[in-house]
């Protein structure tokens, strides 16, 4: 009874023992589907393995491999119809065995249960069930019965690799089970040497074989040697502890540092694996749009639009609203195309030349990963069921942000949120996406900063060799514009009033093509281009503004049902903000509206020449007097010439002390106008001046692009700038400039929440401001100090 006991005992360990490994493994899927079908398996083929036990060995196999084909079946009909995959049973079993092993590696994590992504582990979990079940029931060894689990376990480990938290729990569990399975192999199914009747003749019974027996048992107690059994056991523990006591002291040693290495250094098998690529038509679809535009009426794809949410869409006028003006007429002055954008790529990475995806795409099934939303939006639900007409390639439109795709096989790139079908598009497939779309408070937009650092580099990176003309271009814009918000509605506004939009400009994005667009002649081709100059140019002069940019490309749909032609794709910019996410734009041309002269309102700004103090002031040289006309002598009783030389020198210095003289006291009489006269808010913007006048005149300008935050920055470095630049009067070092922070959050208080600041926060702008430029001041060398008070520069010098 106790032998039987253990012998149902065994196989049931081992099916816990693969439970475990599919409980590993479902770690990196979407719900815990696998690890239910990863314990059926393990039932499944213990079960065939115990009733099949007495059968013959070469059996075995085949009927475990049919009851594995009836099983794997099942599973990927369930998972197939669970997952809403297209196709017929056939179609889709064949697929997945041909792909099963890359998608599994190169899937979107949560990995979606589907058959691609169950086949291989369920065969897995099988073929160790059918294994470890023969070695353990036929042979009776259950430390080699574990090696096949033990493989399936460590298999699943390495598979989920760094994706999912240690599984430490696991691992004790699984150790506890093949602990438990050693203490009773003793009691195996395994063929024992009583179990069979002996072959050399039948069994017999009566007194004769009780006689037998027990003269047999008398020989056993006679028998000087039997008690050679009892020393062996005693031997044999004594080796299991010792060699327990090892192994737990190289444990404690080597455990920690081989974990700590681990925890360094996890491997992921999927960057073995490459996931799925696309074409140069992919990576750069902005070359597209001069073609769309050429046939305004090709039907790309129909789309049926419902929004499902307490999100509202913003009004017309605000960043998110409306499509483009109609690139069939020549001045695009037409109604722009109110509706919802919808995305088909996002381009990140230019390098002077191309705009590109720059995407690592993922197989992923009908759940995509969900993010949090930004805590200055709201979001709305939107489905769109979209059927594929002539758009052609692999990317997938759908509204940002998708959520679900059901009807087809989808591979996704979580940074930008860009969709790709793997084996392409083709005339009729259909599928459904569910988006939550975000719409940014606009009421912070004013207010709002945008993110630096490493995290957002690749979104900032100019490449070199950008034309001077777009620099001083960018410079220009963002003079007046000290707000991250400010700056990217100049640039939008500059386009749409200097720039027409045509649908036969040539395609091209190149620094080359954006400055001939942005400053060619009018008559020769310049100025006028598709959506795709208009946001590739805003991206450009955002990023040389401190912008973090990017360039959408996608079409504009009606609600409801729709169907999207080449007239409706276009190209938008987004620009990144703080808490609000990623802010699109409309820099295309108002309707009705003709473009002004790009020379009317952009002049390079010159380059100043540095002040030069040590100019000799302008002298009067006395002009050499002509020979005297030859004849008699007259009297001449006029003024003698080195008279008039020390009079007219005399008047040019009354002249220059006077010029002198009258700028200083305009220059007080300004700063004290700008420091005691009007609002609040106006003398914190003149105390802001007096700073920036002090850097120009010590010849540390602040560039004219920067926030009034990174002003302070500045200021506080050029403070900090090494002792050669700021020399003692008297022997003893200056004082470094006091820090304009507090000056700095004043102005942004001022120029962002008009009407809250007080008269003492003014009082206090002015006392900082005045007390940083005596502080630069007196850091400087003499001459600098002696320009400083007449230098007139601050009296013409255009603000900020």
């Amino acid at each position: 009874m106790v032998r039987r006991l253990r012998g149902a005992v065994l196989p049931l360990l081992l099916v816990a023992l693969i439970g475990l490994a599919g409980a590993v493994l479902g770690r990196v899927y979407a719900d815990g589907l696998l690890a239910w079908l990863l314990l059926g398996a393990a039932v499944g083929s213990v079960a065939v393995g115990v009733a099949a036990r007495r059968l013959p060995s070469w059996l075995v196999a085949p009927l475990s491999v049919a009851a594995l084909a009836g099983y794997v079946g099942f599973a990927v009909w369930f998972t197939a119809r669970r997952a809403a995959l297209p196709g017929g049973f056939g179609s889709v079993v064949a697929d997945a065995a041909a792909n099963g092993i890359p998608r599994l590696l190169t899937a979107m994590i949560p990995v979606e249960p589907v058959p691609d992504t169950v086949l291989v582990p369920l065969v897995a979990a099988w073929l160790a069930g059918l294994a470890g079940a023969e070695v353990l029931l036929r042979t009776g060894r259950v430390l080699l019965g574990y090696v096949p689990p033990a493989l399936l376990y460590a298999g699943a480990l390495y598979v989920v690799g760094p994706n999912a938290d240690p599984a430490i729990w696991s691992t004790v569990a699984f150790a506890a089970v093949a602990a438990t399975g050693l203490a009773l192999r003793r009691g195996s199914v395994g063929p024992a040497r009583g179990d069979a009747a002996p072959t050399g003749g039948a069994a017999t019974d009566g007194p004769g074989a009780a006689g037998s027996a027990g003269g047999t048992a008398g020989s056993a107690r006679s028998d000087p040697t039997a008690g050679l059994g009892t020393a062996v056991r005693l031997r044999v523990l004594a080796g299991v502890a010792a060699g327990l006591a090892v192994v737990v002291a190289l444990a404690a040693v080597v455990g920690p540092q081989v974990a700590a290495r681990v925890d360094r250094h996890p491997v992921d098998p999927r960057r073995y694996v490459q996931p799925p690529q696309v074409d140069s038509l992919d990576e750069n679809p902005l070359i597209r749009i001069s073609g769309w535009a050429l046939n305004p009426d090709q039907r790309l794809f129909e789309v049926h639009t419902s929004t499902v949410g307490t999100g509202a869409a913003p009004a017309s006028g605000q960043p998110d609203a409306g499509g483009p003006p109609d690139p069939g007429q020549p001045d695009g002055d037409t109604a722009a195309t109110a509706g919802t954008r919808i995305r088909l790529a996002v381009l990140t990475d230019y390098d002077g030349v191309t705009w590109r995806v720059g995407a690592t795409y993922r197989n992923a099934g009908r759940i995509l990963p969900a993010a949090r939303p930004n805590p200055g939006s709201s979001v709305d639900t939107v489905r769109q069921d979209i059927t594929v007409a002539d758009l052609t390639g692999r990317l997938l439109p759908a509204v940002a942000t998708p959520r679900q795709v059901t009807g087809a096989r989808v591979a996704y790139d979580e940074g930008s949120g860009t969709l790709i079908r793997p084996e392409g598009l083709a005339p009729g497939v259909r599928y459904a996406v569910t988006s939550v779309r975000e719409h940014p408070d606009t009421a912070l937009l004013a207010a709002a900063n945008v993110p630096a650092g490493d995290e957002v580099a690749r979104v900032l990176r100019v490449a070199d060799g950008a034309p001077d003309q777009l620099r001083n271009l960018a410079e220009q814009l963002a003079n007046d514009n000290g707000a991250p918000y400010a700056r990217a509605a100049a640039i939008e506004q500059f386009l749409s009033e200097h720039y027409r939009l045509v649908a036969d400009a040539p395609s091209g994005h190149a620094y080359p093509n954006l400055n001939f667009f942005l400053f060619g002649p009018r008559n020769g081709g310049g100025q006028r281009g598709t959506s795709e100059q208009f946001a590739a140019a805003y991206a450009v002069l955002g990023r040389l503004m401190g912008l973090p940019t990017r360039v959408v490309v996608g079409f504009a749909a009606q609600p409801g049902d729709a169907v999207v032609r080449g007239a409706d794709a276009y190209a938008w910019p987004e620009v990144l903000f703080t808490d609000l996410g990623w802010v699109p734009f409309n820099p295309l041309p108002r309707p009705n509206t003709p473009p002004r002269p790009v020379e009317e309102d952009f002049k390079p700004k010159p380059e100043e020449p540095p002040p030069t103090p040590d100019e000799p002031a302008p002298t009067t040289e006395p002009t050499p007097s002509a020979p005297p006309a030859a004849g008699p002598a007259r009297a001449d009783h006029g003024v003698p010439t080195p008279v008039l030389a020390a009079g007219g020198t005399s008047a040019v210095l009354l002249v220059l002390c006077g010029l002198a003289l009258t700028v200083v006291l305009l220059r007080r009489g300004r700063r004290r106008r700008r420091l005691t006269e009007g609002t609040p808010a106006q003398r914190i913007a003149g105390a802001w001046w007096e700073v920036t006048d002090a850097l120009r005149l010590a010849g540390r300008p602040a560039p004219a692009h920067l926030a009034a935050t990174e002003v302070a920055e500045h200021a506080r470095a050029e403070a900090a700038a090494p002792a050669p630049r700021r020399r003692p009067r008297s022997g003893s070092p200056p004082a470094p400039p006091p820090p304009i922070d507090e000056l700095a959050d004043l102005v942004n208080l001022a120029s962002f929440a008009p009407g809250t600041a007080s008269d003492e926060q003014a009082r206090t702008a002015g006392a900082r401001a005045v007390a940083y430029a005596d502080a630069l001041r007196a850091g400087l060398p003499w001459w600098r100090r002696a320009v400083w008070s007449v230098h007139p520069g601050p009296l013409r010098w255009r603000r900020r």
